[in-house]
């Protein structure tokens, strides 16, 4: 079961000093829900939860972008990037993503204790050689949210450039952010490769993990490098039984909740206990 997360909004007159501050094309609606405009495309946020298996709670939400065009036409996320051809106009849209997503966090919920996932696009961590995540830091600064308080996603694709990936890693945590790397492959040895500099949660799909050959030792292993395991895209309830067996930290996925335009919370797993055990 999920519930909403009854907030008051903050107020429109913050709003608009917080735009004033910036080159962000932005707009607020009457319910306080914040969105961006990007050539001829509206973008705004929806968040799914993170459910902490130790905590019993929802811990954090993941931001994910939605848009449509002039004429109202729903776009895929890929088809809204695909019209940032350069890269400056990459980086642009990029941040204006992320600015929206960490607005509408702000500004529709209150709790000091969760955080904010983001996700940031392969071609910006190329095309941005270094101060990873410095222009992120300072409109956060601006809304006055910790960077501690937001889970750097790094993409899949990243773990091929083992380099690239150290490098970013090593940036944005240096301004305080937290980590995640996304598990690729079929052996846990590539975190060894990172050194010192291992994410602070490893993201793993439900279906993969559960074809792995050995579920607990790869849990053991993330676990042994001080990380935690992130199981997300749970679709159903034999799915979630499963990872329940595990020692996976965080649930994600839309048998939990669906991302919808809105802050929620996860108040009661979709399982039975007969299906766990």
């Amino acid at each position: 079961m999920k519930t909403s997360i009854n907030t008051s909004f903050k107020s429109a007159d913050e709003f608009e000093l917080i735009h004033s501050a910036t080159d962000y094309a932005l707009r607020r609606s009457e319910n306080g829900w914040v969105s961006g405009l990007f050539y001829h495309c509206e973008i705004t946020s929806v968040f799914q939860p993170i459910f902490s298996i130790n905590d019993n709670r929802t811990i954090g939400q993941a931001a994910y972008i939605r848009s449509k065009s002039n004429d109202d036409v729903e776009l895929w996320p890929w088809q809204v990037f695909s019209l940032a051809s350069k890269d400056d106009q990459l980086i642009e849209l990029d941040r204006l993503c992320r600015a929206i997503h960490a607005l509408n966090y702000y500004f529709n919920h209150d709790s000091k204790l969760d955080h904010l996932f983001v996700d940031v696009h392969p071609r910006l961590l190329e095309s941005v050689k270094d101060d990873h995540g410095r222009a992120f830091e300072n409109f956060l600064d601006l809304i006055g949210m910790k960077t501690s308080r937001v889970v750097i996603g790094i993409p899949a694709i990243v773990n091929r450039n083992w380099k690239l990936l150290q490098h970013v890693i090593a940036n944005y945590r240096s301004r305080g952010y937290q980590i995640a790397a996304n598990y690729s492959g079929t052996q846990s040895d590539w975190m060894v490769e990172l050194g010192s500099l291992y994410p602070d949660i490893v993201r793993i799909e439900a279906s993969d993990l559960i074809q792995h050959d050995a579920i607990n030792a790869l849990a053991d292993t993330i676990h042994g490098f001080g990380s935690k395991l992130l199981v997300r895209d749970i679709e159903t309830t034999k799915q979630l039984a499963t990872v329940l067996h595990t020692d996976a930290d965080y649930l994600q996925g839309n048998l939990l909740s669906e991302p919808v335009r809105e802050i929620t919370k996860i108040e009661v797993l979709p399982v039975s206990e007969a299906e766990v055990h």
